[in-house]
C-alpha cells in the first residue's frame, strides 16, 4: 500500500503492515554518506503474532496483545468505544473547550504537517501527519455516536471498517506522537492535534487497563510504592545523597553539606529521580551552585519529595491525580516557600501546569523552574565564572515542556552566553525548536523495537539538528562538542542517539545539562567538572 494515498478507513484493512519506514528523510554530513546510518531492525514472526505491528512494523505498546478468540475481539472495541463517549463528557475531561474546537474546526489545511518532526523525518509519510490520527479519531466516532455523543450502537463484529486491527493500530498510533506541541503552536485557527493522541492513550489505559510497562508498571505504579520511578526508596535516597557529597568533595575538593527534610527552607528543590541514578554529576552541580551562592534549599526524603516524575500526563489523568497530590502534600509537609523543579521538561508542565490544575487553592505550594532562578544568580554576581573553561562549541537543545509549552525561552541562553564563548544556537530553536524526539514517554519505552523507531524516526530531526549545529567542527574527533539539553528525559534520548549513530566515539559530540557546565565555569574551582574534560 502506498504510503502517499493511505486513508484513516484504510486502519481497519488487512495488511501485514500498512507502511514500511524505508524512504526516510536524509541526514546531514557526515551521516549522508553510505553506510553511516544503522539499517532498521526486521519485525520478527513472534512479535506479529503477539503484538499489534500492522501500524509500521513497531510496537510501541507492549501490553496490547492479540486477541484469541472473536468474543475478546468484540469486547476490545466496545471497552474503547464506551471509553471514546466519556471522552466529550466535562466531567471526565479537563481540555474538552480545545478537544471540541479541534474535533469540529480543522480546515484540513496541513500546516501542522510540515511542523511535526516525526512527519518530516519519515519521508512525509502519510501515516504520521497529525490529521491522520484525529481523521480516524473522528471517522469512528461518527459511526458510532450521536450529534449528542452518545453510543447509539455496540461493535458486533460486523462492521467493515471498525475492528480489532483498526483501534488497536489507532493506539499505536498514539504512541507515534511526542505530543510536543508544535503543530498546535503553528496552525492558523491555534487547534491542537496532538489532543487526539492523549485522549486515545487515556482511553486505552483508563478504560482498557493497556498503558506501556515502563510508564505504568514501572512508572507510575513503582513510584507510589517506592517514592520513586526508579525504584529507589528512602533509605536508598539519603544514601545517594551521602555518595553525593563525597562525589563532590572528590570531584571539586569541597565539601558540600547537601541539606535534606529542611523545615521553612525557601526552595524545595525536586530532581527527577532518573538524574541520580544516571547523571549524579547534575543533582551535584546544584547542591555546588546553590552552595556557592548561598541559597536557602533543601531536598525532601518524604516517599513522594524527591522525584518529579509524573508519568500520568503522558497517558492518564487519573494517574496524574495521585503522584501530583502526594508531592504537593510533601512541600506542605516542610513548609518551604515554592517549590522548584530542577532539570526535567516533563517535570516542570506536571507540577507546574497540571498540578495548579488539579489542585485547590489551599493545597497549592508555588511551583518555579530552576533556571530564572539561575540567570538571577549568575547577572546579580552570586556566581562567578572563568568562561575560558567552557572554550568548546556548545548548542542549546529547548526542552518542548519548558521552551514551547512553558515561555521559559531567554534565561538559559543568557547564561550560556555569559559561560560558553563558542555557544551557537540550533535552526531553528527556542519555542520553534524541535522536540528531541522522546517526549512524552519514548525516552523509557523499551517494547521490541521501539528504541530503533525513536532514534531512527522521532529523534531523527533532533539528530539533524546537531550535526547542523557544528558544521565547521563535526568531523573533527579532537574537538569535543556540548550538547546542553536541561531536561533529564531529553538527556537520556540524546544519549542513546549518540550510542545509536556511534557519533560520540566518531566525533567526540558530548551531551549534558546546563548545571554541570556553569560548575565547569566556576572561578573557585580549578578542576574540570566535566568527565570529558578530566580524561
Amino acid at each position: 500500500m502506498s504510503h502517499n494515498n493511505l486513508k484513516p478507513k484504510d486502519l481497519g484493512k488487512p495488511a501485514e503492515q500498512l507502511i514500511r519506514l524505508d524512504h526516510l528523510m536524509p541526514l546531514s554530513y557526515p551521516y549522508d554518506q553510505p553506510g553511516m546510518e544503522p539499517d532498521f531492525p526486521p519485525v520478527k514472526p513472534e512479535w506479529r503474532e503477539k503484538y499489534c505491528t500492522s501500524l509500521d512494523g513497531c510496537v510501541g505498546i507492549d501490553t496490547l496483545q492479540r486477541p484469541k478468540t472473536k468474543e475478546e475481539e468484540v469486547e476490545f472495541v466496545n471497552k474503547f468505544l464506551k471509553g471514546l463517549e466519556k471522552v466529550f463528557q466535562d466531567s471526565n475531561n479537563g481540555v474538552l473547550q480545545p478537544l471540541k474546537l479541534s474535533f469540529d474546526y480543522c480546515a484540513k489545511c496541513n500546516t501542522c504537517s510540515d511542523a511535526c518532526h516525526v512527519y518530516k523525518a519519515s519521508g512525509d509519510n502519510e501515516l504520521y501527519r497529525p490529521i491522520f490520527r484525529a481523521d480516524a479519531f473522528r471517522k469512528i466516532y461518527n459511526n458510532y455516536f450521536t450529534s449528542g455523543g452518545k453510543l447509539f450502537k455496540k461493535f458486533t463484529g460486523a462492521d467493515m471498517e471498525v475492528n480489532w486491527e483498526t483501534i488497536a493500530r489507532l493506539g499505536e498510533l498514539a504512541y507515534r506522537c511526542n505530543l510536543c506541541r508544535r503543530c498546535a503552536q503553528t496552525c492558523p485557527l491555534g487547534l491542537d492535534n496532538s489532543l487526539f493522541a492523549k485522549e486515545i492513550r487515556k482511553i486505552f489505559s483508563q478504560e482498557m487497563g493497556i498503558a506501556p510497562t515502563p510508564l505504568h508498571d514501572k512508572g507510575t505504579m513503582l513510584q507510589l510504592k517506592t517514592g520513586s520511578s526508579t525504584g529507589i526508596n528512602k533509605a536508598a535516597f539519603v544514601d545517594m545523597v551521602e555518595f553525593l557529597e563525597e562525589d563532590i568533595e572528590d570531584r571539586i575538593g569541597r565539601k558540600v553539606k547537601i541539606p535534606i527534610n529542611k523545615k521553612g527552607a525557601d526552595i524545595l528543590l525536586i530532581h527527577n529521580a532518573g538524574e541520580f541514578v544516571a547523571w549524579p554529576e547534575n543533582p551535584a552541580a546544584f547542591a555546588i551552585l546553590f552552595e556557592e551562592a548561598g541559597v536557602d534549599w533543601t531536598l525532601s526524603s518524604d516517599m513522594m519529595g524527591y522525584d518529579s516524575v509524573n508519568y500520568g500526563i503522558w497517558y492518564d489523568d487519573a494517574q496524574a491525580k495521585k503522584i501530583a497530590m502526594r508531592q504537593m502534600q510533601a512541600a506542605k509537609d516542610l513548609g518551604v516557600r515554592r517549590i522548584v523543579i530542577g532539570e526535567c521538561g516533563h517535570a516542570h508542565k506536571s507540577a507546574g501546569i497540571v498540578t495548579d490544575r488539579m489542585t485547590s487553592a489551599n493545597d497549592k505550594v508555588p511551583v518555579e523552574s530552576f533556571l530564572p532562578i539561575l540567570w538571577d544568580l549568575v547577572k546579580t554576581g552570586r556566581l562567578k565564572f572563568d568562561p575560558s573553561k567552557n572554550n568548546f562549541p556548545v548548542t542549546l537543545h529547548d526542552p518542548c515542556n519548558m521552551v514551547r509549552q512553558m515561555g521559559i525561552v531567554q534565561p538559559q541562553r543568557d547564561i550560556l552566553k555569559v559561560i560558553a564563548p563558542q555557544f551557537r544556537e540550533m535552526t531553528p530553536h527556542g519555542v520553534d525548536n524541535y522536540c528531541c524526539g522522546g517526549g512524552s514517554g519514548f525516552a523509557i519505552m523499551t517494547s521490541p523495537n521501539f528504541p530503533q523507531f525513536r532514534d531512527k524516526v522521532s529523534a531523527r530531526m533532533k539528530f539533524d539538528q546537531i550535526l547542523r549545529a557544528f558544521p565547521e567542527s563535526i568531523a573533527d574527533n579532537s574537538i569535543p562538542k556540548y550538547v546542553c539539553a536541561p531536561c533529564s528525559n531529553c538527556k537520556g534520548t540524546i544519549r542513546e542517539l549518540l550510542h545509536y549513530y556511534k557519533a560520540t566515539d566518531k566525533f567526540n559530540l558530548q551531551y549534558g545539562g546546563i548545571v554541570e557546565l556553569m560548575v565547569n565555569a566556576l572561578a573557585s574551582i580549578d578542576r574540570p567538572y566535566l568527565e570529558f574534560l578530566a580524561e
